[in-house]
């Protein structure tokens, strides 16, 4: 069964690029560098923000479908990426050593499955979750933070 894992388009973000604390601010986001133990993940390249650059930190709609589903949460960008990650059957690595919250939605939008898994287990549950026929797409989220980290669609 084909999938595909794909990050953010980096169009709602490239505004804060370069922007100083104060604009940063306005939109509810702040500028972080990451260090070796900081591990923040770039929702654009679907990799973390390599060490001594810099993240920004947002609050970011990931599920905007008008359902009870909506939702919002904090996440980290790497801060001047523009190259949006996508993955054809293929977990980017950098789910791979997390411990993943995997929800599943139908075309309503509304959530029929949900699991954790550890990374390096997450394409059996990705496979699972995709044969059933409703499952429209599924949304990985950290379970440590739940953080919304990605969106997996079929291919």
């Amino acid at each position: 069964m084909a999938y595909t894992i794909r990050g953010l388009n980096s169009s709602a973000f490239t505004h804060l690029f370069g922007q100083d604390e104060n604009y940063l601010a306005r939109h509810l986001a702040r500028r972080m560098r990451a260090d070796k133990n900081s591990g923040f993940p770039d929702r654009i390249a679907l990799r973390d923000v390599p060490e001594g650059e810099y993240a920004i930190l947002i609050n970011h709609a990931y599920q905007p479908a008008e359902t009870p589903y909506f939702g919002r949460h904090a996440i980290f960008i790497h801060e001047g990426c523009t190259r949006q990650g996508v993955y054809q059957d293929e977990v980017p690595p950098y789910l791979t050593t997390r411990l993943l919250s995997m929800r599943a939605f139908n075309a309503a939008d509304m959530i029929i499955a949900a699991e954790v898994t550890q990374g390096s287990e997450a394409e059996s549950l990705i496979f699972q979750m995709l044969r059933q026929p409703e499952t429209a797409y599924i949304h990985v989220h950290s379970a440590r933070f739940g953080c919304y980290l990605c969106v997996i669609e079929r291919s």
